[in-house]
């Protein structure tokens, strides 16, 4: 016959597991969400919001971000408002890294900067090298719509400037700065009936939301000046002690394991891929 046990008994596991259950709830409410600073581009285009139930199920982490220009989400590194970066400005990264903010840069995909412009191309800059082009712009004086908000863009179109044409125009009435995010950007530039720099996943998201037939077309492409490379950074803890090091880690693994790069390549809009996994190269 099996002995019955004793009610006391029963009653004290019962406790212990409602105590184990209470405390595993108290540690699930304190793990607080991993905090990213992002680039406009990964946000307009829907990438996060693709990614981040991706790394939920995979990780386990909430992934919550900011999207803003590469310089000012850098900043927010600094100022400890961030636990990871996902930015796109390489120069600035290393800078960060190397100035003690910034921990385990890793590159993990990327897509390409292009110049759009209107279909009558008033710079006839169509098909040419960018170098060119920057030279057409601005020796016919079209309007050339600037980002002017420090982010990963804007780094690229004045360093462009200044190897192409050797100064940034600046102060000419043609060269505008929008001072706003990528979509803005190029929405003022199309009103203006001008030219810009983007990247191309941002592009995709403008022509889509334009029925495939925007007025600005992509003008000029493939050269390897415009290699726009991605990377994730963790926010180092010895300058920002509340930084979750350990979970910015954990995200970084998975953007460059075989998981995240796999789910990086299969994210497309109007069947166009957007981002091009690339961890393997480091």
């Amino acid at each position: 016959m099996m002995k019955r046990q004793p009610r006391r008994h029963l009653q004290t596991i019962v406790s212990l597991l409602f105590a184990l259950l209470l405390c595993a709830s108290a540690a699930a409410a304190q793990q607080k969400p991993l905090m990213m600073a992002t680039t406009t581009s990964t946000d307009n285009t829907g990438l996060l919001e693709y990614l981040a139930p991706l790394v939920k199920q995979a990780t386990g982490i909430d992934l919550k971000w900011v999207a803003t220009g590469t310089g000012q989400a850098l900043k927010l590194g600094e100022n400890c408002d961030a636990d990871v970066l996902m930015v796109h400005a390489p120069a600035a990264e290393k800078a960060f890294v190397e100035a003690g903010f910034g921990l385990n840069r890793r590159e993990f995909m990327y897509n390409d900067f292009i110049i759009i412009g209107p279909e009558g191309d008033p710079a006839a800059i169509k098909g040419k090298d960018t170098c060119t082009a920057f030279k057409a712009i601005l020796d016919s004086k079209a309007v050339f719509v600037s980002r002017g908000d420090d982010s990963g863009t804007h780094k690229m179109e004045l360093a462009l400037w200044k190897q192409c044409a050797e100064a940034v125009p600046d102060k000419e009435s043609w060269y505008r700065q929008a001072g706003q995010e990528m979509l803005a950007t190029i929405n003022i530039a199309g009103e203006q009936n001008g030219y810009t720099l983007t990247d191309r996943g941002t592009y995709i998201t403008y022509e889509a939301n334009l029925g495939g037939n925007p007025p600005l077309k992509i003008l000029v492409e493939g050269d390897r000046k415009l290699l726009n490379q991605y990377s994730v950074i963790e926010v180092n803890p010895e300058r920002c002690p509340k930084a979750q090091q350990e979970l910015a880690r954990k995200l970084g693994d998975w953007l460059v394991g075989k998981e995240g790069q796999d789910a990086v390549a299969a994210f497309e809009l109007m069947n166009k891929q957007l981002f091009f996994p690339n961890a393997a190269k480091n």
